[in-house]
């Protein structure tokens, strides 16, 4: 089906202007033939899934827009020594497949519920929360070739995993993949207990140690219940909610730049290097939660007359709180990534896909 669409209509940040070219393909043939016309025309692509982890420019995009909206899964295989192999369609919704795991009892990517967005997406960035990436339980993931024209499937060591990092996201520009994803295979353990559980306030909301396990179904509700209360569940009535979710990765830094910081600053080990925390230095640069709101006596400290602002919930998220442009939400990202740079000398990287606009 193709026709002309609103970008932020499609968005979770809810920013974008118009798609030239609007495609949506709900089957694998469709989505190839999608492609091959954009590529036989010259024509720049733009793949979409659930819009969760896109700013697309106020101007909109120049090109064909694909949402791929594939759908479904099956279990090629499941016995009690190797697992379940699933293979999930691109265009899945991604919690809905969480959920079914969960009901099926396959064990693996139950700590990521809630996050919004298609299951096609998350090898892309290598999607993680709470102790847990999927690169623990990808197998493979089958893909189309723009530069072969012809599938190609990657096991999960050919994917070069790292943090919101793969060969896929590497080897993507301004939102145009090489390699489109088309469905991805988890192995998953079978059991109605979850993977040892890795974060700590995940662990003591569930009353269990670090590295222990806990109920699967009761882990789920917990980690959404965490979720909403940071404004991480996508919820219309809520505008907290209408972001990209973290705006910026944790750095990862020498253990000199992190030895400079201050004791109390939170960091963890990353092979030779120190993974800090972005919301931390975020709120000790002077950005608050609710940054960029009006504030009562008027002032608009973030220059976008409160149009957008960081979550009232979380430091993390830049929101739209009912009418910001792009322009808006990368206004405030802007203003936080420099008050870090000057206050520590760290400079934040943004972790949604930035079409055609920068920061």
């Amino acid at each position: 089906m193709t026709s002309q669409k609103l970008l932020s209509s499609l968005t979770t940040v809810g920013v974008g202007g118009p798609a030239r070219n609007f495609v949506v393909a709900t089957t694998e043939a469709e989505i190839i033939a999608a492609i091959r016309a954009a590529d036989d025309a010259g024509e720049p692509l733009l793949i979409l899934g659930g819009g969760s982890n896109l700013v697309v420019s106020d101007d909109g995009f120049a090109g064909t827009v694909l949402q791929i909206a594939s759908h479904g899964f099956v279990a090629n295989s499941e016995d009690s020594c190797g697992g379940a192999s699933v293979v999930v369609q691109a265009g899945h919704d991604w919690d809905d497949f969480v959920h079914q795991t969960v009901l099926h009892a396959w064990s693996g990517v139950e700590a990521l519920s809630g996050i919004p967005g298609s299951a096609g997406a998350t090898p892309v960035q290598n999607v993680g929360a709470y102790g847990c990436e999927v690169a623990s339980s990808i197998a493979a993931v089958r893909t189309w070739d723009r530069e072969k024209n012809a599938v190609r499937t990657f096991t999960n060591h050919e994917l070069r995993f790292g943090y919101r990092d793969s060969l896929l996201k590497a080897t993507t520009v301004n939102g145009s993949p090489r390699y489109v994803v088309l469905t991805v295979e988890f192995q998953l353990l079978l059991g109605r207990m979850s993977a040892p559980v890795a974060y700590t306030e995940l662990a003591r909301r569930l009353g269990v140690e670090v590295g222990k396990r806990a109920n699967s179904l009761e882990l789920r509700r917990t980690v959404l219940a965490l979720r909403a209360s940071k404004g991480m569940v996508l919820d219309p009535a809520d505008r907290d909610t209408y972001s990209t979710g973290s705006f910026f990765t944790n750095p990862i830094v020498t253990a000199e730049v992190a030895a400079a910081l201050p004791d109390d600053a939170p960091r963890w080990p990353a092979g030779e290097l120190t993974k800090l925390s972005a919301a931390w230095l975020i709120e000790h640069a002077g950005f608050g939660k609710g940054y960029g709101l009006l504030l009562p006596d008027g002032v608009d400290a973030g220059g976008t007359n409160g149009r957008a602002a960081l979550s009232t919930k979380h430091t993390l998220a830049v929101t739209n709180r009912g009418s910001a442009s792009a322009q808006d939400i990368l206004g405030i990202a802007r203003k936080v990534r420099d008050g870090v740079v000057r206050q520590f000398g760290i400079a934040l990287v943004p972790e949604p896909v930035l079409v055609g606009c920068s920061l």
